[in-house]
This record gives C-alpha cells, structure tokens and sequence, in this order.
C-alpha cells in the first residue's frame, strides 16, 4: 500500500488525484503545516527539503509531485495515464509536465511566497503584481495548447491534465486566473464534471463552485 503525506489543496493535490483514478491501495497522512511539521526531523528523514508531498512506496520515499506523478504512472502503466514507451506523444508528456512544474508553479510559489524572494518588503507589491502578468503569459501558453482539444495531450486524459487542473485551481485569486481563457475554461469546467476530482476536491475540501 503506497503511503501519501499530504495537505489540503496542496502539491500533493495531483498524486492524490493518480491515486484515486487509478483505484490504488493508498493511506493518506495529514503534514500539518499549522504546525510546521513538513520541518520536524521524522519527516524530514523521508523528505529532506521538507515539503510537501513525499510517496513512500515500499522502501523508497519519493518527494517531488510531479515526480511521484511519473512513478505512479510507471507503476501502473495499464491505466493509461502516460503514453507508451517509444510513441510520439510520450516526449511531449514529459514536456508539458516539465512546463507546469518549472514554469507555471514555479511562477505561482514566487507569487503566492513573495517573502523569499526579496529582502526588502516594500518591494513585496511588485513582486505579486509582476508574478500576476508573468502567471498570465504562462497560462496563455497552456490556452493555446488546449484549441481543438479535449485534453492536454489530445483526445486521452494523462497525469498532466490531473496536474494541470491543481494549478489551475490555484490561479483562482489572481487578476487574470485560469478562467480568464476561453479554452482553459472550458477545459476546466469539463474536468470539474471528473469523477475522480469531484471525489478528491470533496475530500480535501476545496470548493468547485467556480468551475461550474
């Protein structure tokens, strides 16, 4: 039984939703960040960044989300939620699992942790609003991809869409969020309707209302 440690609406949104898709034996444990326990020295012998989430499938504990993303996939390849070895859709899987987690929730950690990133607070305003236009860019891109399609890839839903659709999720507050593009809205509007993250939104507590 694989042993996920989570936290509502979090990284480990898109590991728990692979989990439930693929009706995997799993036990979720609560890392309560009200209390900094990502940062405790028991859990931080599993993860030593000392974030959130980590896999622990077996012996090995796997941190990272997209990575565990990859394992998860890899594991259970008869779900279909990566393509085959050797097809042609397999290096853009990577590409645009690649771009979500580098580009687009790299951008969206700068802007919802502006703190980390000067050490002069007054600049803190800046920081956001330029985060915002930058978050935007990134979403354009994904828009673009999404014309004419059903998901990401094509016309099968993959890691990436479960993935994208926890970023997407965090977009929400900013000025111009993931529903501010038609073919991302519309894309996400239809995920919402999945019944794997209606369950798990349900579980954690996160609000669908305005995909609907």
């Amino acid at each position: 039984m694989y042993k996920l440690y989570y936290y509502p609406n979090n990284a480990s949104l898109a590991p728990h939703f692979l989990l439930h898709q693929m009706e995997l034996g799993y036990e979720l444990l609560l890392v309560d960040k009200a209390s900094n326990a990502q940062k405790s020295s028991e859990y931080l012998k599993l993860n030593p960044a000392g974030r959130i989430p980590t896999l622990v499938d077996g012996n090995i504990a796997i941190f990272e989300s997209s990575a565990i993303c990859v394992h998860l996939c890899e594991q259970h390849p008869e779900h279909g939620l990566i393509p085959q070895l050797g097809s042609k859709e397999r290096p853009l899987f990577f590409q645009w699992l690649a771009y979500l987690n580098n580009t687009l929730q790299a951008e969206l950690m700068v802007r919802y942790y502006p703190h980390r990133h000067t050490n002069d607070e007054s600049t803190i305003p800046n920081i956001i609003a330029a985060q915002d236009d930058r978050i935007a860019d990134a979403l354009a891109v994904i828009n673009e991809q999404l014309k004419g399609k059903q998901y990401l890839l094509g016309d099968n839903i993959t890691a990436c869409d479960f993935f994208l659709f926890m970023l997407a999720e965090w977009t929400l507050p900013i000025k111009k969020p993931s529903l501010h593009f038609e073919h991302l809205a519309t894309y996400l509007k239809r995920l919402c309707d999945h019944s794997t993250i209606r369950f798990v939104c349900e579980l954690e507590g996160i609000d669908l209302t305005p995909f609907k």
